[in-house]
């Protein structure tokens, strides 16, 4: 690497923080001596330590690295497909354009989440949180509608206290299920910005509603968003899938591990699963522990809730 002290020292972060985080991740060890750098470990996760290595070295002429953008360029590198050797050549990465910028899938998953949703009418994508199902959908929903693939954006999500009793709040019914959609509008003001996002909403451009408002409609020249499907009942599930009209792509999110219904009630996620599985033009992405995207210690916890529910599981 080139002898630019200030570029090695960004690289290398205060006391090494940031070579010691590649360490962790890879089980590699890392020996530097000024700009020479000697990884040492198995073969493939010194192969994948010296791609990543590389890919933030040049990235330290225009950015300042933290321990977040260390985390997000091994998810972008998909690490763990490679350590697994399973690695496969990089196709054509998918990029969204927004307002904001630019959106691109963080690792193989996540793009072929987005090739996906591209190339199918409806799409579900399944995993915890932080793995971006909801965010990556309302951005090709965005880049649909700007490029006038579709005349309207429709976000849904099932009005089920995770816990917590909101019926008695003061407000009307749209006041009431504004905590539900909340994330919703999160992403929405992210990449369009908060003034032309109300705009919209005013235009019925982008319509935010409960799911119980769908029954009744269809759907024609629309980008629609299930949020939080795992707390959709088998009819409300199939109440909404079948509203899809011509011109229309929906994307259905969720995370059958944190259900709200009450425990008699089947998730409708769960049983659509099985149900269309093996329905051509349907897509699936399954997302899992290494496609979080969030804070390091949220992936740590998602496997460690995995582990011990694998282990509770009865033979």
């Amino acid at each position: 690497m080139p002898a630019d002290n200030n570029r090695l020292s960004n690289f290398c972060g205060q006391l090494d923080a940031h070579l010691r985080q590649i360490e962790a991740r890879l089980q590699v060890e890392i020996a530097n001596r000024g700009n020479q750098f000697k990884v040492t470990g198995p073969e493939q996760s010194v192969n994948a330590a010296c791609a990543v290595m590389q890919k933030l070295f040049e990235s330290t002429e225009k950015e300042l690295l933290t321990a977040e953008l260390i985390h997000l360029a091994m998810q972008d590198a998909s690490i763990d497909d490679m350590l697994d050797g399973t690695a496969i050549q990089a196709q054509h990465n998918v990029c969204i354009k927004t307002k904001c910028g630019m959106v691109k899938g963080r690792g193989a998953n996540q793009q072929e989440y987005l090739r996906k949703i591209i190339s199918h009418d409806i799409n579900f994508g399944v995993g915890p949180a932080g793995t971006g199902k909801t965010f990556l959908a309302v951005a090709c929903a965005i880049e649909a509608l700007q490029t006038e693939k579709v005349r309207k954006i429709i976000l849904v999500r099932p009005a089920v206290e995770a816990g917590e009793k909101l019926g008695f709040l003061p407000g009307d019914m749209a006041q009431k299920v504004d905590p539900y959609l909340r994330p919703l509008y999160d992403a929405l003001y992210d990449m369009l910005g908060n003034e032309r996002v109300e705009k919209m909403i005013d235009r019925g451009i982008i319509e935010v509603a409960p799911l119980a408002f769908m029954r009744g409609r269809t759907l024609n020249d629309a980008f629609i968003i299930l949020d939080e499907a795992q707390n959709t009942t088998v009819e409300q599930i199939k109440m909404f899938l079948t509203r899809v009209g011509f011109g229309s792509t929906a994307v259905v999110t969720g995370d059958v591990t944190q259900i709200d219904l009450p425990s008699e009630k089947m998730s409708g996620l769960r049983h659509v699963l099985e149900v269309l599985k093996d329905i051509d033009g349907i897509s699936f992405t399954f997302f899992n522990a290494r496609d979080v995207v969030r804070h390091p210690l949220v992936q740590r916890i998602v496997s460690a809730y995995e582990a011990y529910e694998n282990k509770a599981k009865p033979e």
